[in-house]
C-alpha cells in the first residue's frame, strides 16, 4: 500500500476548475466545521446545504460563527459533482444511493457504510442495513491506510467514502505501524474525548455542570467503533492471521471537560519482544511521506494539534512489562472528521492532499 502524497491535480479538472459540492447535515458541529474549511478550499464551490428542520434558513441562525458566508440551508441540493454527508448514524444510508446513481460521489461522515460485514450492524448497532451490496463498494477514509483504495476511485462509476469515525482514526493512526508488521498479540485502547464528539443534541448528561471538572468513562458495554478498530487491524495485515481477532481488541472511550481533541493510548502485547530502536523504524517508514501525521519523541498532547488536520503519534517498547504504549492526538473534529473527510475528498478527486487543509494548530 503506497504511503507517498499525491502532489497534483488530475488533468480532468482543466487548471483552475472548481468542484461543487454539496453539505447534508450543515446545522451540526461536523457540518459546520465543513462548512468552515471548504469555504477556503481552493479548488472547491460549496453549492447548496441542507439541515435538518431548518429549510430556507440563514447558515448563521443556526452557525453563528458562518454567518458571514452568506449561505442558506435550503430543502433541496442543486447539481453537485460531491456531496459531504454530516448525519447521524441511520440517517444517511437510504441516501447514498440515489446520489451514486446520479454520478455523484458521496463523502460519508456517518457511520453507515464504514463496516464491511453487514452482519456487524446487527451486532453492534441493532440496525439491518438497507443496503449491504454497498458496503464493500464503500472504501474507510482513512488516506495514511487507505489511500490506495481511495485513489482508485477517481474516475470510477460508484465513489463512495466511509469516512471514519474521530475515535477509531486517532487510535489506528497510533496503532497502524505494528498492525501493517502483524506485531499485535493484543490491543487495549483508552481513549479520551472533548464534548463536541457528542455532536448538538441536548443532552443531561452533557450539561456545562455535569462535564465541567469532570471525567467519566462510557460504552463499558462495548462501545460501537470497536468494530472499526477490529475491522482496520485486521485490514492492515499482510494477512487476516497476522493480527488478534475481535476478542483481543479492546476499545474504552471517557468524556474529558474540554472542547476539541482526542488522546488515544494503546496498550499493546506485541507478538515478540522490540527495541525501541525497531519501534521507532517502524513508525518513521510507516509515515515518512505522510503530510499530515508527525511521529514525535515525547507523548503529545492534544493541544498540539487543536483546529487542524495534523496528528501526532508516540511509541514506546517497556522491557519491564514486554508491552508497546502508542499515543496519539487529533482534533476530533478536523482529523477526526471534517478535515479527514476532505483530505479523502481531495485523494479521490485526483487533488494534492493538503488542498485546504494547511491551516497550523491554535494555541492557546
Amino acid at each position: 500500500m503506497t504511503q507517498s502524497t499525491p502532489t497534483s491535480a488530475s488533468p480532468a479538472l482543466g487548471g483552475k476548475a472548481t468542484i461543487r459540492v454539496g453539505i447534508i447535515g450543515a446545522a451540526g458541529i461536523a457540518g459546520g466545521e465543513l462548512v468552515r474549511l471548504l469555504e477556503r478550499h481552493p479548488r472547491v464551490t460549496i453549492a447548496g446545504l441542507q439541515g435538518r428542520d431548518r429549510d430556507h434558513q440563514p447558515l448563521g441562525a443556526s452557525q453563528p460563527q458562518l454567518g458571514r458566508t452568506g449561505h442558506f440551508i435550503e430543502t433541496t441540493l442543486p447539481p453537485v459533482e460531491a456531496v459531504f454527508m454530516a448525519l447521524p448514524h441511520g440517517a444517511s444510508a437510504a441516501l447514498v444511493p440515489d446520489f451514486l446513481e446520479q454520478g455523484i460521489a458521496v463523502i460519508d461522515l456517518g457511520s453507515d457504510y464504514r463496516l464491511k460485514d453487514p452482519a456487524e450492524y446487527e451486532r453492534w448497532y441493532d440496525y439491518r442495513h438497507p443496503f449491504p451490496e454497498l458496503l464493500q463498494a464503500a472504501v474507510y477514509g482513512l488516506p495514511e491506510q487507505h489511500r490506495q483504495e481511495l485513489q482508485a476511485l477517481e474516475g470510477a462509476d460508484t465513489r463512495l467514502v466511509a469516512s471514519p469515525g474521530c475515535y477509531p482514526t486517532a487510535s489506528m493512526l497510533g496503532l497502524y505501524p505494528l498492525a501493517r508488521a502483524g506485531l499485535i498479540a493484543d490491543v487495549v485502547v483508552d481513549a479520551k474525548s472533548g464534548v463536541s464528539g457528542a455532536g448538538r443534541s441536548v443532552k443531561a448528561d452533557l450539561m456545562f455542570s455535569e462535564v465541567n471538572d469532570s471525567l467519566k468513562a462510557y460504552g463499558l458495554s462495548g462501545h460501537r467503533h470497536t468494530a472499526e478498530l477490529v475491522q482496520e487491524i485486521r485490514d492492515a495485515g499482510a494477512t487476516p492471521a497476522a493480527n488478534p481477532g475481535a476478542d483481543s481488541v479492546g476499545f474504552q472511550p471517557h468524556l474529558v471537560p474540554m472542547n476539541r481533541g482526542i488522546l488515544a493510548t494503546g496498550h499493546v502485547r506485541p507478538t515478540r519482544p522490540l527495541t525501541n530502536a525497531e519501534l521507532r523504524g517502524l513508525y518513521d517508514e510507516a509515515y515518512a511521506d505522510e503530510y499530515f501525521v508527525e511521529v514525535v519523541d515525547e507523548a503529545p498532547a492534544t493541544s498540539q494539534v487543536r483546529g487542524s488536520n495534523f496528528a501526532r503519534v508516540f511509541a514506546r517498547f517497556d522491557e519491564r512489562t514486554g508491552r508497546v504504549t502508542t499515543v496519539s492526538v487529533e482534533d476530533n473534529l478536523v482529523k477526526g472528521a471534517a478535515g479527514q473527510a476532505i483530505q479523502a475528498f481531495n485523494v479521490v478527486f485526483g487533488l494534492p492532499e493538503p488542498t485546504g487543509l494547511e491551516q497550523l494548530p491554535i494555541v492557546p
